[in-house]
Order: structure tokens, then C-alpha cells, then sequence
């Protein structure tokens, strides 16, 4: 257990989910359990060392699980733990700030972001206001 003290409570949270890549890995694990091969398709610009690195801290905080499945070749998956859900409300939020600043800045979100699971939903949702 580490004996560092904190001088605000972000100081923590960011110790275990800061950095460039932790915060979208965890976005990516909301939507289920993924190999690591599907998390580097997902996120084509990290490295394979740094996503091994980010995932295997995320492992030793507790937020998320390796799961090894006994076969051949193996198979191992990330989800996220029962602790790393309790994150779920902190993500939403970077998320729809995330969102709101890219339409602030750039105008249309859609088209600064690239497609994936994400996009898929905001599509739908703009979708659904155009209906309405």
C-alpha cells in the first residue's frame, strides 16, 4: 500500500485513471469485455506497449479484470471490475463535456470524431431529435 499522501481527492482518482489513454480504454470497457486486439483496432494511434502498460495498471488498481480463457491459442479479456463501474458516472460526464467542447470549438461533434460504438449513439440520438 502506498504511504503518499494526497493534497485533494482528484489527486487520487487521477493516480489511477489519468494519463492519455486510461480514461478512453475504460470508456471502450463500458460497452463490454474486449481483447486487446479489439482495444488496439479502437484506438489505432496507442501503441501496443503502451496499451499493455495502461491495462495492466488499470489490472493493479482494480478497475479492471483480466480474464484468461484456457484454450489454444489463448484468449485473454478486459472488463471492467465491480469497483471500475463505479467510474461509469465519472466517464459519462468526461464524455458529454468531451462532446459539448468539440461542438463549441469545431462546430459539428460528428464530424471531428471518428465512427465507432460511440458515434454510432450520437448519430442515433440526433437522429431521434430530428424526429421529434
Amino acid at each position: 500500500m502506498q504511504t503518499r499522501k494526497y493534497n485533494i481527492g482528484v489527486e487520487a482518482a487521477l493516480d489511477v485513471i489519468g494519463g492519455k489513454w486510461k480514461c478512453v480504454i475504460l470508456c471502450y470497457l463500458t460497452r463490454g469485455r474486449k481483447r486487446t486486439s479489439e482495444l488496439k483496432r479502437l484506438m489505432p494511434q496507442i501503441t501496443q506497449k503502451m496499451l499493455t502498460q495502461q491495462l495492466r495498471e488499470l489490472e493493479q488498481d482494480g478497475v479492471i479484470n483480466r480474464i484468461i480463457h484456457n484454450q489454444v491459442p489463448p484468449k485473454v479479456e478486459y472488463e471492467l471490475s465491480e469497483y471500475g463501474w463505479s467510474l461509469q458516472g465519472i466517464l459519462d460526464a468526461l464524455c458529454a463535456w468531451g462532446e459539448n467542447h468539440i461542438d463549441r470549438v469545431y462546430g459539428d461533434k460528428l464530424t471531428m470524431l471518428e465512427d465507432n460504438v460511440f458515434t454510432e449513439e450520437l448519430k442515433s440520438q440526433d437522429n431521434g431529435k430530428i424526429a421529434e
